[in-house]
């Protein structure tokens, strides 16, 4: 799934009017807020050699995966950003092993993208994010 579909506003539904917003729309607004503490880890993480492949958890709600970077009640914002890494996933079961090279076949340049692992009621989702060049 790319980003336009996954920030895609208007579905073209008469109903989508009468429901609640999206919480992928503040998602999208968050993100350009944490843009460079986003990035600054990221680059921190593969700096430091504690991993090649960063991943970001976006939740709402309680989450035990990573460690905090960005908390939405200390910064009055919706989301909440835990910073966490492949090997954090497959250790924690999230990705299996034998699927580690799958993913990593799909896994975006971090460089340019910051990966997220998505959590919302529904269920989650692993989402590449294009940095906002500065």
């Amino acid at each position: 799934m790319n980003t336009e579909e996954l920030f895609n506003q208007d579905r073209g539904s008469s109903e989508k009017k009468e429901q609640k917003q999206s919480p992928l729309v503040s998602l999208e607004r968050d993100l350009k807020f944490f843009n460079e503490s986003i990035k600054e880890v990221a680059v921190d993480i593969m700096v430091e050699g504690l991993s090649a492949t960063p991943i970001f958890v976006a939740h709402q709600h309680e989450v035990k995966l990573g460690e905090v970077i960005l908390d939405r009640n200390e910064l009055n914002t919706e989301w909440s950003i835990h910073a966490s890494t492949i090997e954090e996933f497959i250790d924690r079961g999230i990705i299996k092993p034998e699927l580690k090279e799958r993913f990593l076949s799909s896994y975006k340049n971090p460089n340019e993208f910051m990966c997220l692992f998505v959590i919302v009621p529904e269920g989650a989702n692993f989402v590449y994010y294009p940095y906002v060049k500065s």
